[in-house]
């Protein structure tokens, strides 16, 4: 890749971006750029989604406080988490009274500046450090946001790498909001890693398809446009949310929590220190869309520290100094290893059928000891049971469900028997 993934995020950290502007659009022309499989797709202001209906364009270009001393506090140009996101333009002076029903602080958090937005209700406001607030003692304040809506679009942009069958693995990412590194940068740099990881490979077994939008109102968007197609393709998917640094792993499932999704990630971070597993109703990115009744896609969510639950979340602390390299690429590496179990074992989807009455003599084909004793009989049990469920009936999820194995394992000894011809394979 022609830049790193820190690198990437270090170049788009100071752009101040919401779920509609110019921030977004340029943040996904820099990807579609870095990979340009990568397709833009628009969402005209004033459309209706499902419940929902498309914002104008927000358009900001400074903001802040001053004190009739001319002293400025909260200043957008310092730092873009001082505009409560999507604020509507005001310029007037305000009495101090006045001016603490706009401010925003995090209490127990007193040196920190919180991320605070209000798409879907106009008004205005200011986030600050509360430290920084216990210093405003005058009467009255001037306070200044130069902002504008615009009749526009909602940009999103995706890339579709086709394989040799039409079944698809999905990646899902957001980025919508300001200067925030793990929270808003971390997965859509993992994502565009791994495009380009697919983009590489010669031949793919499988569909993938990577997708870039701002949160909540991009997903609904791009599931009422690809519902259809996603419901008939879609057999693994993945919500990349913080995984840009190294404090843990975490694994938030679907709604069933038993997807093909939920058991590949689970196998992907088997062995890795300070694994999390979340359950759907610890949601809170775009899995909430993604499993929704009626959606239903096999779709999990993948983090390092998971949102919501380390103390930088959603504040200025949420800086360069938090995430790290390596915590990018072991974030990386364990996508990837999901990609590479699928390419290697094309029979996932497959339902495999015993080729024999009654259980077939392993003994003569060299799998089963022709010695019978008890020490013997640990190491068979997976063989054993994967010929018991092989009925034709069930795919290989469910056979590992069943008996409670790995699919990497199963997909070992699925090879071996069906080499043997004990085992065939149906579609």
């Amino acid at each position: 890749m022609s830049q790193s993934m820190y690198e990437i995020i270090k170049h788009l950290f100071p752009i101040c971006r919401s779920i509609t502007g110019p921030g977004i659009q340029k943040s996904l022309l820099y990807f579609e750029k870095l990979v340009p499989n990568f397709k833009r797709i628009k969402f005209k202001s004033g459309s209706k989604v499902f419940d929902w209906k498309i914002p104008k364009e927000w358009h900001v270009k400074n903001g802040y406080i001053s004190g009739l001393n001319k002293k400025k506090y909260a200043e957008f140009k310092k730092n873009n988490l001082h505009l409560l996101n999507f604020s509507r333009p005001i310029k007037k002076r305000v009495s101090r009274k006045e001016l603490f029903k706009h401010l925003y602080t995090l209490k127990k958090q007193p040196n920190s500046i919180p991320y605070v937005t209000s798409y879907y209700k106009k008004n205005w406001g200011f986030c600050m450090t509360e430290n920084q607030k216990k210093k405003l003692r005058e009467k009255f304040y001037d306070v200044l946001i130069d902002s504008k809506f615009k009749s526009g679009n909602l940009h999103l942009s995706h890339a579709v790498f086709k394989g040799k069958s039409k079944k698809e693995i999905f990646f899902s990412s957001y980025l919508c909001h300001p200067s925030m590194a793990n929270n808003e940068l971390s997965g859509p740099a993992v994502l565009i890693k791994l495009a380009e990881y697919i983009k590489n490979k010669k031949k793919l077994n499988f569909t993938y398809r990577f997708v870039l939008l701002p949160e909540t109102i991009g997903s609904i968007c791009y599931i009422n446009k690809f519902k259809e197609s996603l419901k008939k393709n879609m057999i693994c998917g993945f919500n990349l949310s913080c995984v840009g640094d190294d404090k843990a792993y975490s694994h938030i499932e679907s709604r069933s929590g038993n997807t093909l999704a939920d058991i590949s990630l689970e196998e992907a971070l088997k062995g890795k220190k300070n694994v999390k597993r979340y359950s759907f109703l610890r949601r809170g990115s775009d899995e909430r869309q993604y499993c929704s009744p009626g959606v239903d896609l096999p779709v999990c969510g993948f983090s390092r520290s998971k949102y919501g639950e380390f103390p930088e979340y959603h504040t200025s602390k949420d800086n360069l100094n938090f995430i790290s390299k390596n915590g990018l690429k072991n974030s990386f590496e364990v996508m990837r290893s999901i990609i590479d179990t699928f390419e290697k074992n094309y029979y996932w989807n497959s339902f495999p059928k015993s080729n024999i009455l009654c259980e077939p003599n392993l003994g003569k084909r060299n799998l089963y000891p022709t010695v019978s004793q008890k020490k013997n009989y640990g190491n068979l049990n997976l063989r054993m049971d994967l010929i018991a469920y092989s009925d034709g009936k069930k795919n290989l999820i469910e056979i590992s469900r069943i008996i409670k194995q790995p699919l990497n394992k199963i997909f070992s000894e699925l090879k071996l028997l069906k080499k043997n011809k004990i085992i065939s394979i149906a579609k």
